[in-house]
């Protein structure tokens, strides 16, 4: 003989405390829930309107410099240690958690140029207008003098350390390799430019360095060897770049035309995506330690955070008092965003504008869990994204952003007519990627 009895788990419908919500039991059987979609598009919509109206990125203005912000850089082992660079040749360090400064040191006659830190944390390198490299010792608590100091016949424009060894890159009249321990460059780079802007090693295969020069291109070096590799030259000029920290082969361009440039290092003919949005030049860029993001600051006053393989930015950044935006920089843990701008202010962004700091319960966790899923899954119903796409801008912004969507459709419809009353396959189609490229030389 069967007895069938009903077994159940106290666990699944008692509360574990008195604080803890009544449990009940739910049958997910779809026929006793005819209108379980109508209900999810509902939540949907309401989280992507709450996600809008928590949407408050900026937290704090690091003031302390007297003069515009003209670099930052990120401290590798420690998250929360941050340097500066300002353009009366001051160098701070800032501790994020505190949201103060800890150390203040004049390391230059005229313009920091650029900074970096050695892959241990503990040594600082600097760049000015006097023709000098200071190495500083980050952990000294009262800095003065620098550890040593390089001296230079000719005026350097950028700096950056490799990612394990004692060496760093110099840029100026050429792309110099130097030892920590040497003081003349161990290696000398040039292909017959006037001046080198910026220098990146690459930080996966270490090896690999790239530069943007002032002949509108961009250069690859292999340290290894004793010539470039490659140029690509564009028909703007790029202020800088940043290598993808997770893919060795991709980097992406800050450009003069107010767009950034994704690269792959195998096939410099093309890009492999263009970025879109700003209205002004692109002066910085740089890539969240995930690599599915990078962060852009502009001529035009705003900053704005582009996924790596789309064209247009999921969030742009701007305050009524910020300038132009000289230089940008994740922090360490990609939670936050750093911009420096020409007013002497630092601001620390959220990345996510709508992200709850702080620490959250597991039932809290669940409920961001499951809106984000929903979001996701109804994205591209008109009234979600209409909401999740919106964007608020200055005035400014968005009307220099629809004259260059004026200039764009003119110039296109002026191609157009061209081909139409032109000989058939005098005028072939180039694709956006390619419009921007001159040349690639080997």
């Amino acid at each position: 003989m069967k007895v069938k009895v009903l077994s159940r788990n106290p666990e699944d419908y008692i509360r574990g405390t008195t604080s803890e919500i009544n449990r009940l039991p739910r049958n997910l059987d779809p026929d006793l829930h005819p209108f379980e979609a109508a209900r999810e598009y509902t939540r949907a919509l309401n989280a992507a309107k709450l996600e809008r109206v928590f949407a408050k990125p900026f937290l704090a203005s690091l003031d302390g410099h007297s003069d515009g912000v003209n670099c930052l850089a990120r401290n590798p082992v420690k998250v929360s240690s941050v340097a500066s660079g300002a353009c009366d040749g001051q160098i701070k360090f800032w501790h994020l958690q505190t949201r103060s400064c800890q150390k203040t040191v004049t390391a230059h006659s005229g313009f920091v140029r650029g900074i970096t830190f050695s892959p241990s944390g503990q040594k600082l390198f600097s760049v000015g207008d006097d023709k000098t490299i200071k190495q500083w010792d980050v952990d000294h608590n009262e800095m003065i003098e620098p550890i040593s100091t390089y001296l230079h016949s000719k005026m350097m424009t950028g700096i950056h350390h490799h990612g394990k060894n004692a060496t760093f890159a110099t840029c100026g009249e050429a792309v110099e390799i130097w030892d920590e321990n040497r003081s003349i460059p161990v290696q000398t780079y040039s292909w017959g430019v006037d001046t080198v802007h910026s220098v990146k090693f690459n930080p996966i295969e270490t090896h690999l360095v790239a530069a943007t020069a002032s002949d509108r291109s961009i250069m690859l070096y292999d340290t290894r060897g004793t010539s470039a590799l490659r140029k690509v030259i564009m028909k703007m000029r790029s202020n800088t770049i940043a290598w993808n920290p997770m893919e060795a082969f991709i980097f992406s361009a800050a450009n003069e035309d107010s767009n950034a440039y994704t690269f792959d290092i195998r096939k410099l003919d093309s890009p492999v995506n263009v970025h879109i949005d700003h209205v002004g030049a692109v002066l910085d860029i740089d890539y969240s330690p995930t690599g599915q993001e990078f962060v852009t600051g502009s001529f035009d006053k705003t900053i704005r955070i582009f996924p790596r393989d789309r064209a247009k930015s999921r969030e742009v950044y701007h305050t009524s008092r910020m300038q132009r935006v000289f230089c940008v920089t994740f922090s360490g843990d990609a939670t936050y965003v750093l911009s420096g701008s020409d007013e002497t202010n630092i601001r620390l962004w959220k990345s996510h504008a709508s992200e709850k700091l702080g620490p959250t319960n597991p039932r809290q966790r669940r409920d961001l869990k499951y809106s984000s899923k929903l979001k996701n899954q109804y994205q591209h119903h008109p009234e979600v994204k209409r909401i999740l796409k919106h964007r608020h801008v200055p005035k400014l912004i968005h009307k220099e952003a629809k004259e260059k969507r004026i200039m764009l459709d003119s110039i296109k419809r002026k191609e157009e007519n061209m081909r139409l009353h032109s000989k058939p396959g005098s005028m072939p189609v180039i694709p956006e990627r390619k419009k921007h490229i001159v040349t690639v030389k080997k």
